[in-house]
């Protein structure tokens, strides 16, 4: 049947089909980006639940003339919670000693390294900032990693975040956070001034 088509007819056939497939590519395409932001959006949320106020994105000094990066910086009602995002898909291997942490996924293997020391040098570099202030950090992995072998100190899955950072009240958070104030300030100007800062 398709033999006896004409020339202008497999064309027709040809851009039929041609659409066909970029209007399928298009709707995943259009489908993963939204999945996509509605898991920023879901995430942004979460974060905002357990902060008084909170900095996305910044920059703090090392010490040695170059920079830390930080994903949040959070004030709670415990004071400040650095987060440091990621976003790992497979069961995730690691421990305290390890120098590197594994992945595995879909019959692969990768690995990467510890992420509790470079966590502690962002924690000691801003507590150069605000001496006085109780710091805290945090590796936080999202909803596609798991954690067979249970999970390493300072590290939290996205899912636990409020249970283990609680704000309740927020009118009485505000007034629990009300004696850092003056030390939050000093922080976010410092961090403002980064080449990544960004507040969300």
């Amino acid at each position: 049947m398709m033999g006896n088509l004409q020339p202008e007819q497999w064309a027709e056939v040809i851009a039929a089909v041609a659409l066909g497939i970029l209007i399928g590519v298009g709707s995943t395409l259009s489908w993963r980006w939204y999945v996509r932001r509605r898991e920023r959006i879901r995430r942004k949320r979460r974060i905002e639940a357990v902060s008084i106020d909170h900095l996305r994105n910044v920059a703090v000094p090392d010490g040695s003339g170059g920079v830390l990066h930080i994903d949040y910086v959070l004030l709670t009602i415990r004071g400040v919670l650095l987060l440091d995002i990621r976003d790992v898909v497979g069961n995730v291997f690691g421990s305290d000693p390890m120098v590197e942490w594994t992945v595995m996924h879909a019959g692969r293997r990768q690995t990467f390294p510890n992420p509790q020391g470079p966590l502690y040098d962002r924690i000691a570099a801003i507590k150069t900032i605000v001496g006085d202030l109780p710091i805290e950090g945090r590796v936080m992995f999202g909803g596609g990693s798991s954690f067979p072998k249970g999970l390493p100190r300072l590290t939290l899955r996205e899912e636990s975040l409020e249970a283990e950072f609680p704000l309740g009240d927020r009118a009485q958070a505000e007034q629990l956070v009300e004696v850092w104030k003056s030390d939050w300030q000093r922080l976010r100007e410092t961090l403002a001034q980064s080449e990544f800062g960004a507040r969300s």
